[in-house]
């Protein structure tokens, strides 16, 4: 899941006008959609470039983290499974969806899989429970029921649950990069985190941190294309020179030196570690299924309004809003889910970053079979994504959670107090917990009962109730004596 501020999309040419590409024009509908071969291709390239640090930043979330039996990811190999994974939907989307909507690793929902699956049981069964929701997704679009579902769960709760993941994935970083730290038991206090490692920013790892949030803000608001990827980059170069000159104890999980040969083999070690019924067996079938929904939930809706959104700026949708041959989007979506737990990237999502190649005017899914083809070099070039240290990739997490909340939290009805409360425990929720899934079960609940204390009932779809009642059965197991 991500986000950046949207560039600006160029007049659309007319239907027929221009050069025709024979075969290749008529499969992708090049000049029926008013755009050109050259187009196409910027819009690819922008693309790329605007969501490529997914590459570098996936690995340092999920290659931070253990499973319940102490085993971490291996980094190149992580880098291997999300540049394959992405350029694997890309090319899928591109090809039957004929969209310019590019897919990758999904920020919040490796999150999810990190540090709410992965403790609990071993990678491969967390994995596995990513490809049983991959799944779920793909028979919700088979029976038409996606649209259904998602129309249950009311506005304001949908966006609650995208900034809740947005303030969550900004805390991971400013916990990853060491701005924040937890303040150990010993020292007695009700206080659960503080500044740096001691109360005090010290070391020259912060600074590169702090000074990345700065200069990736500062080209948002400047609207500069690719902000984020700029930012590692360039913070990237700093940390290299600073390692190079001076004393630095540790950069923690990556230490940033130039490799002596920046392109090596892609390591697929990775590939098909999955287990897909494992985690049930670990932690009973009723945890089990939550942990299979909240995976779904993490994907589902914000796939379904990037979806949409990037669809209605590329002007292909009609007058009602729809878009024309949805289902073949939504069904590589749910398979994008499933692959990502497959190669154990994490499930994969279509990026909201795509607007960047829309804006540079790409209107088709060849803009895609260029980002997706992007990605398939990028493989080879792990040496150069695993020397990036966590603190200048973490501003992206940063910057992205404040882009879904500035985009999302207006959106809520605050005046109706039946939404508003609930929202407000969605999204508060799930950083305080450091859980998305309390995020989600605590809303959902706060929502029914306020309802129903409002009189308002039979305004809450069946669904709701259902899924309500479930997430307070999983919260009153443990009194029950069922865990």
């Amino acid at each position: 899941m991500s986000s950046s501020a949207p560039a600006q999309v160029p007049a659309p040419e007319q239907p027929g006008a221009g050069p025709t590409y024979g075969a290749l024009d008529r499969f992708f509908r090049i000049s029926e959609r008013g755009s050109t071969l050259s187009r196409e291709v910027r819009g690819g390239l922008a693309t790329f470039f605007a969501m490529a640090y997914i590459i570098v930043l996936n690995p340092i979330i999920l290659g931070s983290a253990k499973d319940m039996y102490g085993h971490q990811l291996d980094n190149g190999q992580l880098v291997t499974a999300t540049a394959l994974t992405a350029a694997l939907t890309t090319l899928l989307m591109g090809v039957i969806g004929n969209v310019p909507i590019a897919l990758a690793a999904g920020l919040g929902v490796n999150s999810v899989v990190a540090l709410q699956l992965a403790p609990r049981m071993s990678w491969p069964d967390a994995m596995g429970m990513v490809v049983l929701a991959g799944f779920v997704v793909m028979l919700l679009v088979a029976t038409g029921l996606r649209e259904r579902v998602m129309n249950a769960v009311p506005f304001g709760l949908r966006k609650a649950i995208s900034i809740g993941i947005g303030l969550f994935i900004m805390l991971i970083g400013l916990v990853d990069a060491g701005f924040v730290s937890r303040i150990p038991d010993v020292a007695q206090t009700t206080v659960p985190l503080q500044l740096g490692g001691d109360g005090h920013l010290n070391g020259w790892p912060v600074l590169v941190f702090v000074l990345g949030v700065l200069l990736t803000l500062a080209l948002i608001v400047r609207k500069v294309s690719g902000a984020i990827l700029i930012s590692i980059v360039a913070m990237t170069v700093v940390a290299v020179v600073i390692e190079a000159v001076a004393d630095v104890p540790s950069w923690g999980l990556t230490t940033p030196k130039w490799p002596g040969n920046p392109v090596a083999s892609p390591d697929f070690g990775l590939v098909g570690q999955v287990s897909l019924f494992g985690g049930f067996e670990k932690v009973g079938m009723l945890t089990g299924v939550l942990f299979v929904f909240t995976v779904l939930l993490s994907c589902f809706f914000d796939a379904m309004g990037t979806i949409m959104g990037v669809s209605d700026e590329a002007k292909l949708t009609d007058a009602q809003g729809q878009m024309p041959g949805i289902n073949k989007v939504l069904l590589v979506d749910g398979f994008a889910v499933a692959a990502g737990g497959a190669s154990s990237s994490s499930a994969t999502t279509a990026f909201v970053e795509s607007t960047a190649g829309v804006g540079e005017g790409a209107r088709t899914g060849l803009a895609n079979v260029v980002t997706g083809g992007l990605f398939a070099v990028a493989l080879f070039l792990t040496p150069v994504a695993t020397m990036v240290p966590s603190q200048a990739a973490t501003p992206a997490l940063v910057a992205v959670g404040f882009l879904i909340l500035s985009g999302s939290v207006k959106e809520i009805d605050w005046a109706d107090y039946t939404i508003a409360v609930p929202a407000f425990v969605t999204m508060l929720m799930m950083p305080f917990t450091y859980s998305i899934t309390n995020g989600i079960g605590m809303g959902f609940i706060t929502f029914v009962v306020l309802r129903l204390a409002a009189g308002r009932g039979r305004e809450v779809p069946t669904a709701m109730y259902a899924v309500a009642a479930v997430f307070a059965f999983y919260y009153l197991m443990p009194a029950l004596g069922l865990t």
